[in-house]
């Protein structure tokens, strides 16, 4: 999808989608056509523009791993730089105050379509932005490196993947063995990918360091001062 719609026009969009979604979560009936031409009359755009701009946004429900309009079956055709900018705008409407990540989750969707090369450097220093929270800026290249190396298995645990996602692949999450905010890079000698329960383990249990430490041991690529 083009990106050379307007603010005013991406925004006008989400607010129609937010309202659509609230509608069919409630069971409420509407014609879809309807809201098309009211802002079809607004900005001049053709009906199945605005189709296919709520798709995109449905696209960006599913990283969300919330349901979209019924019917709106999820683009990922959205532009690189219009993912964010959808993101926000849905955040802003619907009046949350932390984003979801879906922008990352895009990104390493489209870098999953290709694992098979050298490793990727990764970012020894990951950048950071501040708002209501710290979020490190990840390289998506090295999620879908790690995650495309794991194959659908646990690293940790070595189990299959608890679940698929909606589009098929198994569901894993990569975690950094040396969390990025105590100064640990983000570059896939430090990343491995496991189920939930042993993120969230490696996070929470009682002996989280141990399980840590025979994950440096099981798996070769993770640096001994990982």
């Amino acid at each position: 999808m083009a990106d050379n719609w307007s603010d005013e026009e991406l925004l006008a969009a989400v607010e129609v989608y937010v309202e659509m979604q609230r509608m069919d979560a409630a069971g409420i009936k509407f014609n879809k056509s309807a809201f098309y031409e009211k802002l079809t009359d607004r900005f001049g755009r053709k009906r199945s523009a605005f189709e296919m701009r709520m798709s995109n946004i449905s696209h960006i429900y599913q990283l969300q791993g919330r349901t979209w309009v019924s019917g709106l079956k999820p683009l990922a055709n959205i532009g690189p730089t219009n993912t964010p900018k959808l993101e926000k705008m849905i955040a802003q409407v619907e009046g949350q105050t932390i984003p979801s990540g879906a922008d990352l989750d895009d990104k390493v969707a489209k870098a999953m379509k290709d694992v098979s090369g050298e490793p990727p450097k990764g970012q020894e220093k990951p950048g950071k932005s501040d708002g209501t929270v710290t979020q490190y800026q990840r390289d998506a290249k090295v999620i879908a490196w790690v995650l495309g190396g794991a194959k659908g298995i646990c690293e940790c645990c070595s189990k299959p993947a608890p679940f698929d996602r909606v589009d098929g692949t198994p569901y894993l999450e990569v975690h950094h063995v040396h969390r990025l905010a105590d100064g640990g890079p983000d570059v896939i000698g430090n990343a491995v990918a496991i189920c939930p329960n042993c993120h969230m383990e490696l996070h929470y249990g009682g002996n989280k360091k141990a399980l840590a430490q025979s994950l440096r041991k099981k798996i070769s690529r993770l640096g001994e001062s990982a």
